[in-house]
């Protein structure tokens, strides 16, 4: 007699982590070398809304570079996805940067001359699709972050809180596993703030990791976690409890 067939009870694979860094560390040569990141470890899983918060000097811009792979640590492993980052060449780690990342600054970095439509386009400018599929993605993201009724205008139409959303608008055309945000809300008024915050707050509940690069504590304490900071070393990693609605 044949014995039923037993359903395979096996459980499934863990998710695999966007970021794993493991003894980080980042120095500078000189005499002596001058060392920023002092063996951080940190880990963050997909979907996570997280800040990176610290004064001035604490290590948040350089550790920005690395989680971006746009700088490579002095020591320690830093896996992007399950990928160990020291393994890939330089255009392998552009590759990455241009599939998977995507970076929000202070600064916006728009192109005075392009209209918005054309700057968001940009984030797509090394990736081969034809201007037709750029233009056409460039028109979804832009309507994604509330500005479809801006395509046509440029940098010097628009309020500050407008000029930030088309950045993370061209920051998210690539739709990127990961959203690096450097003080998103630096140059910006406590209103157009709090927008961007919320949109920040939307993108991740609809799948986008997002880590905040910020050393505004208030900011960092109203997301799920907050990363603390000091002198290159992490100084505390909490979780914090959130209100009925907010964020993930």
């Amino acid at each position: 007699m044949t014995s039923p067939t037993r359903p395979n009870t096996a459980p499934a694979p863990a998710p695999v982590p966007v970021l794993e860094l493991s003894g980080i560390v980042k120095e500078y040569p000189g005499t002596p070398a001058l060392r920023i990141l002092h063996g951080i470890d940190l880990t963050v899983e997909a979907g996570e809304l997280l800040a990176v918060v610290g004064p001035s000097g604490s290590g948040k811009s350089t550790l920005l570079a690395l989680l971006g792979s746009l700088d490579r640590p002095t020591a320690g492993r830093l896996r992007f996805e399950g990928r160990d980052l020291a393994a890939l060449t330089d255009p392998d780690l552009a590759a990455l940067r241009a599939h998977r990342i995507g970076f929000v600054f202070q600064q916006f970095f728009l192109l005075s001359g392009l209209t918005t439509v054309e700057n968001v386009a940009t984030g797509l400018l090394y990736s081969g699709a034809p201007v037709s599929e750029r233009r056409a993605r460039a028109v979804e993201a832009l309507r994604s972050v509330g500005l479809g009724h801006r395509l046509e205008h440029r940098p010097d139409q628009l309020s500050g809180g407008e000029k930030q959303r088309v950045a993370i608008a061209r920051a998210l055309i690539g739709r990127p596993a990961l959203l690096l945000a450097d003080e998103p809300t630096g140059a910006l008024d406590s209103v157009s703030g709090t927008a961007v915050v919320e949109l920040l707050r939307a993108l991740n509940a609809d799948g986008t990791t997002v880590v905040v690069i910020t050393h505004d504590r208030e900011l960092a304490a109203s997301f799920p976690r907050r990363v603390a900071l000091q002198d290159g070393h992490v100084e505390s990693d909490e979780r914090l409890p959130q209100p009925t609605g907010a964020g993930r």
